[in-house]
């Protein structure tokens, strides 16, 4: 069962059996059975007030090159149950979903009609298989005050470069809410020396995407951050191809669009997802917001789909120096022009404490290179400094408690947004938070050997370290309380997380103060 004690002591409630007396699915007709389906685990996501959406994806053989999971080529009903309680005594909503081989045997439950602000245990059965049991709430009501929201978040999970123990940790803390930040698989073929084996090479097609995605939902620790708490997730570069920007890839070869497509089915056919969110061919609407009572509005952020071409470097992603007139063109943007309205307008009616814009690479000015020489990424919004004050100016002139969560660069930083960085006293306007990876980029330093001199340089960035891990966030109407989680090690399992930065931040006071 999800609960405290059985996450503690190591276990999420994988492997139940049918002693927990549910009643069987009606089988159309009788048919060769099946072994353990459930090897993907199952997950929620995306809560509102009345429902949240429920996931499982069935797979006897995980590993199967073709991305099926040894699955029948042919419809598997999938019976679903929810709960007051991780017994099972009291439920609440039951039905059957059928599981068919071109969504990958791949099930999302989008359910309405629950208790706001309220805690459920959801679980599957098929082909006389019980599915480990899954803890999810609901968000609190519209304007309802609630206590604290408990937000964990992180990025960048690579499978064949250390262990997912980080996921382990933060199913540890029992979060409300989980926010993954992008990079949830690489598409990357193998490494020279990996610390752990992957199935495949290079993902370039949907049965590569399939098989990559197959492999990281066996992995118990990811399984266990899944079951405890509905989750929010963005893709960045990695769950498509590296650098890719708009409908430009990093390398022609093979042709991008049908891999982006490929990339996007197989994204959704393993996420908690809603139908608004299921793609159509290349495109996937990935920005939306949701709310979460009077605390929080938390804008979901697509930096990937609709920006413009890198910025000088010919066109490719990398350091840019200061001289880069392109990156300040009036017309450049990151999110599209569609897309920064809409922000524009979510920000402009909010109505809770907080606003979260969960999103992928840094926003705020980072000169990267030592001394006198300025460098630029040109890969985050640096390179999209127009796009950037646009959304700036939406969170001061309509007076927001915006607050950014990053991933992307593999570390922990903690800095603050300026209206104006040219301008030393220029006032903050936001903060932001960035995460580093699960495992990307390996074990990691506490401290790189230019850290001090980056951030003297860098005067609004407040903090860095560089291990592997996640962030946690307790945050209510009174304020936002802030433990950068690192973990020693990723090369070998299990390493404990210690919290090597606290911040606080209050409403009203764009800063960040040490806790």
């Amino acid at each position: 069962m999800i609960t405290r004690r059985s996450l503690l002591a190591g276990g999420a409630g994988l492997g139940l059996t049918a002693a927990l007396g549910v009643p069987p699915v009606r089988a159309a007709a009788r048919r060769a059975p099946l072994g353990e389906v459930f090897q993907l685990g199952v997950a929620s996501g995306e809560p509102t007030p009345d429902g949240v959406v429920l996931w499982t994806r069935l797979a006897v053989d995980p590993l199967a090159p073709d991305g099926l999971g040894g699955m029948p080529r042919r419809p598997v009903p999938v019976e679903w149950q929810v709960a007051r309680d991780e017994g099972f005594r009291t439920i609440v909503r039951r039905g059957v979903r059928v599981a068919r081989p071109e969504s990958a045997h791949s099930v999302h439950v989008e359910l309405d009609g629950l208790k706001p602000g309220a805690e459920y245990f959801y679980r599957f059965r098929a082909a006389g298989h019980l599915s480990p049991v899954g803890r999810t709430l609901t968000a609190p009501a519209p304007g309802t005050r609630s206590r604290a929201l408990e937000l964990a978040f992180t990025s960048c999970a690579d499978y064949q470069v250390g262990w997912f123990t980080a996921y382990r940790r933060m199913a540890e803390d029992h979060p409300d809410l989980i926010a993954f930040l992008g990079d949830y698989i690489y598409e990357y073929g193998d490494y020279k020396y990996p610390v752990r084996d992957q199935a495949g090479g290079e993902c370039l097609d949907l049965a590569g995407y399939r098989l990559r995605h197959s492999q990281h939902k066996t992995d118990p620790e990811l399984q266990m951050a899944h079951a405890v708490a509905p989750w929010l997730v963005v893709y960045d570069d990695h769950d498509v191809e590296n650098a890719w920007a708009g409908d430009v890839p990093e390398q022609p070869d093979p042709p991008f669009l049908p891999r982006r497509a490929a990339a996007f089915q197989a994204f959704y056919e393993n996420m908690p997802l809603r139908r608004a969110q299921k793609p159509n061919g290349t495109a996937l609407h990935l920005y939306h917001t949701v709310r979460w009572g009077s605390v929080a509005n938390l804008h979901l952020l697509d930096t990937r789909q609709y920006r413009d071409i890198y910025a000088c470097n010919g066109g490719r992603s990398g350091t840019i120096g200061a001289d880069c007139a392109e990156r300040l063109a009036p017309n450049r943007t990151i999110l599209g022009r569609e897309q920064e309205a809409w922000l524009e307008g979510e920000l402009r009616t909010s109505r809770a404490t907080w606003d979260l814009l969960v999103q992928q690479v840094f926003l705020m000015e980072m000169d990267w290179t030592n001394g006198e020489a300025k460098g630029y990424s040109n890969d985050g919004w640096d390179g999209y400094v127009a796009s950037r004050d646009r959304v700036t100016a939406a969170i001061a002139d309509n007076r927001r408690n915006g607050v950014v969560l990053t991933g992307d660069v593999h570390s922990h930083w903690a800095g603050e947004i300026k209206r104006d960085y040219r301008d030393p006293e220029s006032k903050s306007v936001a903060v932001e938070l960035v995460t580093t990876s699960v495992t990307s980029a390996g074990n990691g330093l506490d401290e790189y050997p230019n850290t001090a001199q980056l951030l003297a340089e860098n005067p609004h960035v407040k903090f860095f370290n560089g291990r592997r891990g996640y962030v946690r966030s307790s945050i209510s109407e009174g304020g936002m309380k802030v433990d950068f989680r690192s973990l020693p090690v990723v090369t070998q399992p299990y390493a404990r997380a210690y919290t090597s930065g606290s911040f606080a931040i209050e409403p009203g006071d764009p800063t960040l103060h040490p806790a």
